[in-house]
């Protein structure tokens, strides 16, 4: 199972207007990251940043006036993320996005059935929130010390490690299933297989729960049901 956590820097709120200026992504591989990673910046084509998004990503008109335009990125951009789920926090704005980008070349839009909300992950397993990146990394106890601001490789490494505590944890990650493959295309299993689970006695046998009056009480409760009781104290009379 491969998925692509990604995320995404504009100009503005307005995808029919504003632009993509920096894109991110980190791959997983049966929820373990594989250490491939996708991060460029784009050039606007003459959109200027607002300057509420730049306080919140830093990013300037001058930054980017010698990067590449949408167009010349997007190919490589397909490629890394060919087959793959794309996962990304508040998805309809990132994925908003790379829509209005795509069909300003003339390329059809991501289909909705391979895209994953985090957002809404979170939603479902914390109601009561809060649920920002931020906040997320807080609970999962996360490092998160590097964002000073927004960043799209930084936050989609941040938002890898989230996810997959969102989806169960690491434990998520163990399947008897052998759909893992290999660089060679080989399929291998992703647990090993090593045998039985031998378990042996406890090095300190566990404290009973009852007390021993509880357990005089229970002896002479069932000696009192007689000899015609299904069955009895000591197993005298079998069921």
């Amino acid at each position: 199972m491969r998925e692509i956590i990604f995320d995404t820097e504009t100009t503005g709120l307005d995808s029919s207007a504003d632009r993509i200026i920096e894109i991110g992504a980190v791959e997983l591989e049966n929820r373990f990251l594989t250490g491939r990673s996708f991060h460029v910046f784009i050039n606007p084509e003459g959109r200027e940043v607002h300057p509420e998004a730049l306080a919140v990503h830093g990013i300037g008109n001058d930054q980017l006036l010698d990067k590449p335009k949408f167009r010349e990125i997007m190919q490589e951009w397909m490629d890394f993320t060919a087959g793959a789920t794309l996962i990304a926090h508040n998805a309809s704005f990132d994925v908003g996005f790379l829509n209005a980008e795509f069909a300003r070349v003339g390329f059809p839009p991501i289909d909705p059935s391979f895209v994953i909300d985090s957002l809404h992950l979170a939603r479902r397993r914390h109601p009561m929130g809060p649920n920002s990146l931020d906040a997320l990394c807080k609970r999962y106890g996360i490092d998160n010390s590097r964002r000073e601001k927004h960043g799209a490789l930084l936050d989609s490494e941040l938002l890898a490690e989230v996810y997959i505590e969102l989806v169960g944890g690491k434990q998520a990650t163990l399947s008897l299933e052998t759909t893992d493959r290999s660089p060679t295309g080989v399929s291998s299993s992703s647990v090993e297989k090593s045998g039985p689970i031998e378990y042996g006695p406890r090095p300190t046998p566990l404290q009973p729960r009852l007390t021993a009056a509880e357990v005089a009480a229970h002896r002479v409760m069932v000696a009192g049901l007689g000899d015609g009781a299904f069955w009895i104290w000591g197993n005298k009379k079998g069921g």
